[in-house]
């Protein structure tokens, strides 16, 4: 990665005498979705998962606390998804998902999210069902600033800060926030405490999974956080970057896991180089450098079990990587070609600490100080056919290795090939067709090879071999004088899925065939120039080609059942709107029990929400989640993540009941 670096910075100083006028370059979208103005719409709380899921109905949220929640896309999730922010890819140090990627960027930062299903990216790393594309807020010339504070039920509070400005050729952005809330109680009216006392009733927890009494009370989360942007123009085509972002979780409570996060720290640095219009040969030459790092201890030291002793699991993941790749015209073709490296190093150790003395035993590894070393090359060209029929191609070439010093384990060696075809073609100015067929893998984390309980057991399967996904994509587009509709099937089959078998004492994960295929439909219309509403659904069915090793089940896991959101917005006079969402969900009847998961119920929820305007500079925004206080749930229970169980069915958590929230935004 060093020399990858060491080259992009000489092609920056090399190429900065050029005085060429910037310009744009168009980007195919590929069928996908863009979740816009994420800042300013969704003021709730920190969570981005929380918000993409009621954007979107192809987007199910994994419920696993009041905040740092993870996201299913068309049935997937952990790393058969891509998340990248501002085009770093960031992961996660908890195994069992406490700090999905996801969660290390909170909505006050965030300006839109580009959501791609498919196979259809090959500039990143692992991009195996889908990509999300988080885009942050970015400085701007204009002075300007925002100050907010925000309140809500069970003593939600949150105050943030964004200050922008700059001159002619240098520009800044700084934001800040800090939050808290206390344990929020389900339509049931139980906080985190009392639904695991609901759960030792019912035989779904143990009572050592409980809450002690000292602790019953504990708020559910505190989070701060603290974004800083440079950006300077070199010259009128070039442009320099640096960025960090800094978040701080403390005590982050997950009643339905046996541990809860004592804290959460993560660090995102970035460093970007963009030059246009540099020559024939390069219309667009860009570098890109990050680094992230995540430390993530969690224990028992609030539950029963941990009374008089309690246990820590602490893991720590650190990401960087590189990417350097210039695009250029050649007649009706756009090309772009690129070199692709990261590196991730994964560890972690298991302590005990004996409360009355304080002394600490430190136990075995949970990862080993794991090594996942990428590097790749990729091309892309867009092919304008004609006015009407556009053509994209992509290739990417992958050699992966990765590394532990286990003596007991395999150090492993990845090398593929993956590449897709996208077309558009424009019926009139009205009606759009698409449609793609691509191939993509990624390869095994270090948890599903090598992870290893407190007590010795390994739970991960050191010969797994890497996932590929083979997929066609259709869809139509058709726009309307007031009202557009957008419709998409797919069809993938998963050659060598990573799925776990909990039928086995050890090397859970293993490999399968399996199919997964589904459809979403997505529009707006607009009643006149006041009142308009949006919708979106999304169904999918998953079957494993045979059941797992010991099992008789072919069912997926993680497949969500039909799900829709339905949102109407009234704009009325003097700055003054109302939002009001449907959430609805059929039954989880479609499941794999053989692996833990198990029936819910289907939900209906209404959601409200007001913002006026109070001059120029105040705005003013109420409103009101789950309306009819439902009890319902939206995540199941695989057993892929550690979670309660006391010899029943795994404990499910509930959703929230009925939750007020109130903000006031001062804008200069």
């Amino acid at each position: 990665m060093l020399r990858i670096i060491t080259i992009s910075c000489v092609c920056a100083v090399a190429l900065s005498a050029s005085q060429v006028q910037l310009d744009t370059i168009e980007v195919v979208a590929s069928g996908g979705t863009v979740i816009k103005d994420v800042k300013g719409e969704e003021i709730k709380s920190a969570d981005l998962g929380e918000a993409l899921s009621k954007e979107s109905a192809g987007v199910s949220m994994i419920r696993r606390s009041g905040v740092a929640n993870d996201i299913l896309i068309r049935g997937q999730k952990k790393d058969n998804i891509t998340v990248t922010i501002d085009g770093a890819k960031v992961c996660g140090a908890c195994p069992n998902r406490m700090d999905p990627p996801i969660s290390h960027v909170l909505t006050n930062n965030v300006d839109f999210v580009e959501i791609n299903e498919g196979p259809y990216n090959v500039a990143d790393f692992g991009s195996l069902a889908a990509d999300v594309k988080i885009h942050t807020i970015k400085p701007t010339e204009e002075t300007h600033g925002e100050l907010a504070i925000s309140a809500g039920s069970w003593d939600y509070l949150k105050g943030a800060f964004m200050l922008s400005g700059g001159a002619e050729k240098f520009r800044f952005l700084l934001s800040g926030s800090a939050e808290k809330s206390a344990q929020y109680k389900d339509g049931n009216g139980d906080d985190f405490y009392e639904q695991i006392a609901r759960a030792i009733a019912s035989g779904q927890a143990m009572p050592a999974n409980q809450y002690q009494a000292k602790y019953k009370d504990l708020d559910s989360y505190t989070k701060k956080t603290l974004m800083g942007k440079v950006y300077y123009d070199i010259t009128d085509n070039q442009e320099l970057r640096a960025g960090y972002t800094m978040n701080r979780s403390d005590n982050i409570l997950f009643p339905n896991s046996p541990m809860d996060a004592l804290y959460d720290d993560s660090n995102i640095y970035s460093l970007g180089y963009t030059a246009k219009n540099l020559g024939s040969l390069s219309k667009k030459l860009d570098i890109e450098l990050y680094r992230s790092t995540v430390v993530h201890p969690m224990g028992t030291e609030y539950r029963v079990a941990g009374a008089t002793a309690y246990m820590i699991s602490k893991l720590s993941t650190e990401m960087q990587g590189a990417k350097l790749s210039n695009t250029l015209e050649l007649g009706n073709h756009t090309i772009t070609a690129g070199l692709d490296t990261s590196e991730r190093n994964w560890d972690g150790r298991y302590s005990r600490t004996v409360v009355a003395t304080g002394v600490v035993t430190q136990m075995g590894k949970a990862i080993d100080d794991a090594d996942t070393k990428n590097r790749a090359v990729f091309l892309k060209d867009k092919i304008a056919l004609s006015d009407k029929l556009t053509l994209e191609a992509g290739a990417r070439y992958d050699s992966t290795t990765i590394d532990t010093p286990k003596a007991t384990a395999l150090d492993r060696d990845f090398s593929d090939f993956g590449g897709y075809l996208f077309s558009k073609y424009a019926i009139d100015n009205s009606l759009n067709i698409f449609g793609g067929i691509g191939r993509a893998t990624r390869v095994p984390d270090a948890k599903e090879l090598y992870f290893t309980s407190s007590a010795g057991a390994v739970f991960g399967t050191d010969t797994l071999k890497a996932v590929t996904n083979n997929e066609i994509d259709l869809g139509i587009e058709k726009k309307f004088d007031s009202a557009n509709v957008k419709a998409k099937v797919f069809y993938s089959k998963l050659d060598n899925y990573i799925a776990y078998n909990a039928s086995k004492a050890t090397n859970n994960y293993e490999n399968v065939d399996a199919t997964i295929y589904g459809i979403d439909l997505s529009g707006t219309y607009a009643f006149n120039d006041n009142i308009s509403l949006d919708f979106s659904t999304a169904y999918q069915v998953g079957t494993k080609d045979k059941p797992l090793t010991g099992q008789t089940e072919t069912n997926m896991p993680d497949i969500a059942p039909w799900r829709g959101n339905i949102g109407v917005n009234y704009e009325l006079e003097n700055n003054f709107k109302i939002e009001g969402d449907m959430l609805a969900s059929a039954p989880w009847s479609r499941f794999d029990a053989a692996n833990g998961e198990q029936q819910l119920g289907s939900y209906f929820v209404f959601n409200l929400k007001g913002t006026k305007m109070l001059g120029k500079e105040l705005e003013f925004t109420a409103g009101v989640d789950n309306i009819f206080d439902n009890t319902y749930a939206v995540s199941n229970s695989y057993k892929d993540l550690t979670l309660l169980a006391g010899g029943g069915d795994i404990m499910i958590l509930n959703e929230p009941g009925r939750y007020f929230y109130t903000q006031l935004k001062y804008k200069f």
